[in-house]
């Protein structure tokens, strides 16, 4: 999956790689992917309730090993 802009959260652990998505959100325009990779396996589940919540386009994940990339578009402010 192509992404605009990607965020580095290896190592983090939960909440970390979601207030760091937040934050990085806010940088991005309107209609922007984000790609989050990620070492916490929480982020699979964490970041589809993220997108629910504050309205954000969860768009996938993708695992490799041990890592994951998950994309989001920016589709709200």
């Amino acid at each position: 999956m192509n992404s605009d802009v990607k965020l580095d959260c290896f190592g983090l652990l939960c909440p970390m790689p979601i207030i760091a998505t937040a934050k990085k959100m806010k940088e991005l325009k309107m209609g922007q992917v984000l790609e989050v990779t990620a070492t916490d396996e929480g982020i699979k589940t964490d970041m589809p309730a993220w997108c629910r919540a504050t309205g954000q386009e969860f768009m996938g994940v993708e695992e490799k090993e041990g890592e994951f990339h998950v994309y989001v578009r920016k589709v709200r402010e």
